[in-house]
């Protein structure tokens, strides 16, 4: 059945059961409530990360990221909408859960021949500093400008904060600028711009097969916006990145695109009613969880927890620990040519939507 875009409402809105691990005065939601974050900075987030061997093999082992692009981000988006905005119980329980579906991605990436885990700490590293960076830097191209140092000192705090909830060792998180340039520096010899990279970069820079099913002419209008979102994460992206994957874009477009956006990204940002609207396009599932906030609906219980406390009360074990009976086997059965089992996928479904 094809999917129909609805205009979200307030009254549909259900108040979350507590403010979770930033809540409001946080710089975390100062950034990803932003226009840009869940848009530029989100998508280029996930073009960018493709470039690790072993993530691109993991990603598209299924090739579910092109047969079903919209699911695939929709879900991917829903996770990171949690993390920054979600309950503790549920982001609690996505983050638990999403180690059991990672553990279906194991095998041995073809290039290097090496084994490949999605649950490796190196890889989550990975996709956690690359989400984090790209928000606050599409933050910075296209919104209000660069925090103040006391902001950006509390943002990377608060992203070390957030690399709990995934199997990497916080304590590997920069906490500074100069710290994720030099991290972003050791990665790149190990990037490559694979065929198989290259495919699904130029695949998830095009967003308008993540739009649902619209009606002429907003259908028009839509891809439009999609046209423009594309130019302006391109943009975000440094030459060498862009020649490895294959993605050109003169100097000249790079530089147009960025009043464009800041006009665009501000004037929808006057409006919270706009802002939900935009994102109902592109992930109508992370509407309930970034709604309440954006259209400041108070929740059940005005606390935040620490992602230890939220394991401590709701009893689940730290990511990295978390099932490992399941993890060896799935690596058992990959490293026998057996194919692992999916589950996780469909526990996963209440928090991050259909499979």
């Amino acid at each position: 059945m094809t999917e129909r875009f609805t205009l979200p409402r307030r009254r549909d809105l259900k108040p979350a059961e507590d403010y979770g691990f930033f809540g409001p005065g946080s710089v975390t939601w100062k950034v990803w409530s932003y226009p840009t974050s869940l848009t530029v900075g989100f998508q280029r987030a996930v073009v960018v990360e493709e470039l690790d061997p072993a993530l691109v093999t993991a990603v598209t082992h299924t090739y579910d990221i092109f047969k079903r692009p919209r699911t695939r981000y929709s879900r991917t988006l829903s996770y990171f909408a949690l993390v920054a905005f979600g309950d503790t119980r549920t982001t609690a329980k996505a983050a638990d859960v999403l180690v059991k579906v990672h553990s279906k991605a194991v095998g041995t990436e073809p290039l290097s021949g090496r084994p490949y885990d999605a649950n490796d700490p190196d890889s989550q590293l990975w996709i956690h500093l690359t989400a984090w960076h790209s928000i606050l830097y599409a933050y910075e191209k296209y919104g209000p400008g660069k925090l103040s140092p006391e902001e950006e000192a509390r943002y990377w705090e608060e992203c070390a904060v957030a690399a709990e909830l995934q199997t990497c060792d916080p304590a590997d998180v920069p906490r500074t600028r100069e710290g994720v340039r030099e991290y972003f520096e050791r990665m790149r010899p190990q990037l490559v711009g694979s065929e198989m990279a290259r495919n699904a970069m130029n695949h998830l820079l095009d967003s308008k097969v993540m739009l649902p099913d619209l009606r002429w002419p907003v259908r028009l209008v839509a891809e439009v916006i999609s046209a423009f979102i594309d130019t302006a994460t391109l943009a975000t992206m440094p030459r060498w990145m862009r020649d490895m994957a294959g993605l050109p874009q003169s100097r000249l477009v790079d530089a147009l695109i960025v009043p464009v956006m800041r006009m665009g990204f501000g004037f929808v940002h006057l409006s919270r009613r706009l802002e939900l609207v935009l994102l109902a396009l592109l992930s109508p599932r992370t509407v309930p969880i970034a709604g309440p906030v954006l259209l400041r609906v108070p929740p059940q219980n005005a606390e935040t927890l620490t992602p230890a406390q939220a394991r401590e009360r709701y009893g689940y074990a730290k990511p990295s620990e978390a099932h490992p009976e399941l993890r060896r086997k799935q690596k058992d059965k990959a490293h026998a040519g057996m194919r692992t089992s999916d589950e996780g996928l469909h526990e996963s479904e209440p928090y991050l939507g259909t499979a």
